[in-house]
């Protein structure tokens, strides 16, 4: 199956769908086709904070009729932040879209998890990923920590590389989740997240929910034409 990408928001959360869709494919032995179509992450912004989300759905709609024209079978936005107007979006892209929410929310449920942490942008963990986790006790950080995790997830995105300091106080709230709160796993809900976490040793556990996506893009883009998603 054809794949198409929503991306751009950021380039780097971009690249770490690509990479990971490569390496799985490679690791199967199957070929990938993908192309990807590039949205403004200033808009994404603009329209979150505007509280917009069927603004953000036009433009991803407009997006995936391109890549529909470049022969994409089904679409997929590479960003947990943009999610946020992913029902929107579903109404009326003209191709299936393979949501991050559900994907993650089975993947809990397999793993048995009762208590979450989120961490990630202020609306991701502020609307509990959408409403997505509904069926789970979630746990969130505590006063300043949620604007400060908000700020250094922003300010890593924007940028496409994160600090030293970043990356400290971002393990810091997430040690609270677990220890103070009693989240058995945190999600790590956004996809530039990985630049603080990836290759890094943690004293906590983490699902990625962007591995979790990526894990259900391959199963998409390697189902038989015959199959149906989901």
């Amino acid at each position: 199956m054809h794949i198409g990408l929503i991306g751009g928001i950021g380039p780097a959360a971009t690249e770490f769908y690509y990479r990971h869709l490569v390496r799985a494919h490679a690791a199967r032995g199957r070929s990938m086709e993908l192309t990807i179509a590039h949205a403004q992450v200033r808009d994404l912004l603009q329209n979150m904070n505007d509280g917009a989300p069927e603004r953000q759905a036009q433009i991803f709609g407009h997006l995936a009729l391109r890549l529909q024209a470049a022969g994409a079978e089904a679409v997929a936005v590479t960003s947990m932040a943009g999610h946020f107007c992913i029902r929107e979006f579903q109404a009326l892209s003209p191709l299936p879209v393979i949501s991050a929410i559900p994907e993650l929310e089975a993947e809990l449920v397999r793993r048995r998890v009762r208590c979450v942490g989120l961490l990630g942008t202020r609306i991701v963990m502020t609307s509990r990923l959408y409403g997505g986790l509904s069926a789970f006790d979630v746990v969130l950080p505590r006063g300043e920590e949620l604007e400060v995790a908000h700020q250094d997830y922003i300010a890593m995105a924007t940028v496409g590389q994160a600090s030293d300091d970043q990356r400290e106080r971002l393990f810091s709230i997430g040690r609270a989740l677990c220890r103070e709160q009693g989240a058995e796993v945190v999600v790590l809900a956004g996809t530039d997240l990985f630049l603080a976490f990836e290759g890094r040793a943690c004293d906590f556990p983490t699902i990625d929910s962007a591995l979790v996506h990526v894990d259900a893009l391959v199963r998409a883009s390697t189902r038989r034409p015959a199959e149906p998603l989901g």
